[in-house]
């Protein structure tokens, strides 16, 4: 029998069993963006990738309200969740040039709400033959790049579209 390591998940373990602290509230009040993997600060919202990610570059785009469903926001703040949503691709499209994109959010448990108490929306980047016997037969996802290199990218590609005076990146 082959053994296939994936240290990452203990931590996803341990902390599953724990009561969550909502890491849309918490995070963005730590001021560590670089150790909270927190890309971006919108005047209504966030975006962070994900600690335990789908795929590499997977983002989680969410508001600094605290309200558990997307009828519940006022419409300036759905609004800017989606002007990060537009932000966001085009940051992934720049850096990761991925072929595709899962975009979406679970509503309640049922639904797959990880985080259910605070609507947050997922941008998953998806390239053709991403997925593999690995996480069927393994039980296990392979990511190609580390957390912390993918942050780095994404995060000098969100300052450079975001920077005040500069020309705009368009893909």
């Amino acid at each position: 029998m082959k053994v296939l390591w994936a240290p990452w998940r203990m931590a996803y373990i341990k902390n599953a069993r724990k009561p969550a602290r909502c890491i849309f509230c918490v995070k963005p009040r730590e001021r560590r963006d670089a150790a909270n993997l927190l890309l971006h600060r919108g005047k209504h919202g966030l975006v962070m990738m994900n600690l335990f990610p789908y795929n590499s570059g997977h983002l989680l785009i969410a508001p600094y309200l605290h309200v558990k469903s997307l009828e519940q926001l006022p419409d300036d703040v759905a609004l800017d969740l989606m002007k990060l949503t537009k932000l966001s691709l085009r940051v992934l499209r720049a850096e990761m040039k991925p072929e595709g994109f899962n975009i979406g959010l679970n509503l309640g448990r049922v639904a797959g709400a990880g985080i259910e108490k605070h609507v947050h929306l997922h941008i998953v980047p998806r390239w053709n033959g991403d997925t593999n016997f690995m996480p069927l037969f393994g039980e296990v996802r392979v990511m190609p790049e580390h957390l912390q290199a993918t942050y780095r990218k994404l995060k000098a590609r969100f300052e450079v579209l975001t920077a005040p005076g500069k020309k705009r990146i368009r893909r």
